[in-house]
C-alpha cells in the first residue's frame, strides 16, 4: 500500500511550511489537525502525523507503539514502511480516517488513555454526546 498519496503529502508538507513559518516569525505555533493515520493491522502501534519535513521522510505527529505512553515526536516515513509483519503485511494507512481534533487533542487523550485507539474511542463518544437529541417525531 502508499502510505502517502500526493493530497496527503501536500497536507502534510503545508503543516511543516506553516509550523516553520509560525517558528520564524515568533508567533504561536499551530496545532494542526492530524492528517495521516498509520497502524499496525496484527498490533496495537499507531501513528498520527500533521507535518512532512522537507526531505520527504520525517513526519511529525503522535506516535504510540503499543506500549502504553503515546509520546508526540519525530518518525521516519521509510523506516514505518520497512516493517515486515506476520502474514506478509506491513503498516497500513487508515484511508476513512478524518478528524474534527487538533493535535494536542489528541495527545491529551491518549495519554490519558494510554493509547491512541482508546483516545480514538473516548474523542468519538465525547462527540456523539455533544450531537442534539433526536427530535420527538423521529424525524432526525
Amino acid at each position: 500500500m502508499n502510505l502517502l498519496t500526493p493530497e496527503l503529502r501536500s497536507a502534510l508538507r503545508a503543516n511543516a511550511i506553516n509550523h516553520r513559518a509560525a517558528q520564524r516569525d515568533d508567533k504561536p505555533e499551530p496545532d494542526p489537525l492530524p492528517v495521516l493515520k498509520l497502524f499496525n493491522p496484527v498490533g496495537a502501534a499507531t501513528w498520527l502525523a500533521t507535518e512532512l519535513d522537507e526531505d520527504d521522510d520525517t513526519l511529525f505527529g503522535l506516535a504510540d507503539l503499543g506500549f502504553g505512553c503515546p509520546e508526540l515526536g519525530y518518525f521516519s516515513l521509510s523506516e514505518i514502511a520497512s516493517v515486515r509483519l506476520p502474514f506478509d503485511l506491513g503498516i497500513e494507512r487508515d484511508i476513512a480516517f478524518k478528524t474534527p481534533h487538533a493535535l494536542s487533542v489528541w495527545a491529551d487523550a491518549a495519554r490519558r488513555t494510554g493509547s491512541i485507539l482508546s483516545a480514538q474511542q473516548e474523542l468519538r463518544r465525547a462527540g456523539a454526546n455533544q450531537l442534539p437529541p433526536p427530535s420527538p417525531d423521529g424525524a432526525g
